[in-house]
């Protein structure tokens, strides 16, 4: 018989708890994929997978946790929990590279407290794709480096993020979503527009434009950078080191 398998989602708190029943194996770990990238595109401070009604048909399967664990370190940089595990998939989980570097908990509770402890402090800011954009994106940066004491990031965050907001003045056209977040070793600055839209380094950019360099700079400045689908959107992420 055909392994199926249930997500329940619970959002009701800043950290995010999804509820698994049913048999994990290849097929439906798709759908597991699914809902984890789901609720990380919410970005909570937390996300945790209880897996006490998980029965693991094939340990390859339990390589999705590893992939969201990625995807979440990442982008949106949150700490990625899982709990209650049967004995066969704790043994199987610290048995294997990926699984070895994933937080296991006993409950639900323990969990969700030792993600929220874990949670990064995130500041966001939501703009207009107008000329003022790019501006109101450097204020930000300026405030989130004083209120972390990260006053050697000022310069090398706001050209990195006046790169990518002003992507989307020039390119999507579409309101947008700021978001900061300090997850050491590294400050993650992200744009999330509403364009499918590919982003790609330009071949020839303009120099003299604010925003105009495409995002060459981006690249050589941050330690990190990607985008990934969201919705109907994308999101546009670069990772800056914090020591």
């Amino acid at each position: 018989m055909p392994s199926r398998i249930t997500c329940e989602v619970r959002e009701g708190s800043p950290v995010t708890v999804v509820r698994l029943r049913g048999g994990l194996d290849l097929r439906t770990m798709r759908s597991v994929h699914h809902v984890l990238d789901g609720c990380l595109t919410a970005q909570p401070d937390a996300l945790v997978v209880d897996l006490a009604d998980v029965t693991v048909r094939d340990r390859l399967a339990l390589s999705v946790f590893a992939a969201a664990a990625r995807r979440a370190a990442d982008w949106p940089a949150v700490p990625f929990v899982l709990c209650s595990p049967s004995p066969d998939a704790a043994s199987w989980l610290a048995g294997s590279r990926a699984g070895r570097a994933l937080p296991v908990r006993r409950d639900v509770a323990e969990a969700a407290r030792t993600a929220g402890a874990a949670a990064a402090p995130r500041l966001q800011a939501r703009l207009e794709p107008v000329t003022g954009a790019c501006r109101r994106a450097r204020e930000l940066v300026t405030e989130a480096c004083a209120r972390w004491h990260l006053p050697e990031l000022v310069v090398p965050t706001t050209v990195v993020l006046s790169e990518l907001v002003g992507n989307v003045v020039r390119h999507a056209g579409t309101p947008m979503q700021v978001t900061l977040t300090l997850r050491r070793p590294y400050l993650q600055v992200a744009v999330a527009d509403g364009s499918r839209r590919t982003v790609r380094p330009a071949a020839a950019p303009d120099v003299r434009a604010e925003g105009g360099r495409g995002l060459l700079l981006v690249r050589e400045l941050a330690r990190r950078w990607g985008s990934a689908p969201v919705g109907d959107g994308k999101v546009v992420w670069a990772l800056l080191p914090a020591t």
